[in-house]
């Protein structure tokens, strides 16, 4: 059967699905049998037993990433990340001027700092790249991991 995760407590590790059928599912983490953690939202296939699901898959025409601010982060981070462009748009308003402040005074102390700024806007680039999607997602925008 299909159906969308409505809710999905970590702490009580249980959760609810609604299903095409029109009712509601109780699954619990051992019914979840993919490695990556339940999130609101996804679509799933799953067996049911009663108001129980059980073996519950993402089903494959889930979205991965339903935020898809992982390229445009990256892009930013490599062209703009100098001045925390891409921090400013995962919402990191802190760190964007942190970074902004360290880039302008730099180039007037013989840009030391500004190299240094250049430096962690690269590696979060490479990062950001490397990440999945979901990984992204859960990192940056849901998880709120400024750095690295």
């Amino acid at each position: 059967m299909k159906g969308t995760i409505l809710n999905f407590d970590q702490q009580a590790q249980s959760g609810l699905i609604s299903a095409e059928d029109g009712k509601r599912y109780a699954f619990t983490q051992n019914d979840w049998k993919n490695t990556s953690p339940p999130k609101n939202g996804l679509q799933v296939d799953f067996t049911a037993e009663g108001d129980k699901a059980h073996e519950v898959y993402v089903s494959s025409r889930a979205p991965l990433s339903a935020s898809g601010k992982k390229i445009p982060a990256a892009l930013l981070a490599f062209f703009l990340g100098l001045f925390g462009v891409h921090k400013f748009y995962l919402g990191y308003k802190k760190q964007g001027i942190i970074m902004l402040l360290c880039t302008i005074p730099g180039i007037v102390l013989f840009g030391i700092p500004t190299v240094v700024i250049s430096i962690v806007a690269f590696i979060e680039f490479i990062i950001y790249i490397c990440k999945s999607d979901e990984d992204f997602d859960r990192t940056y925008v849901q998880g709120s991991k400024p750095w690295f």
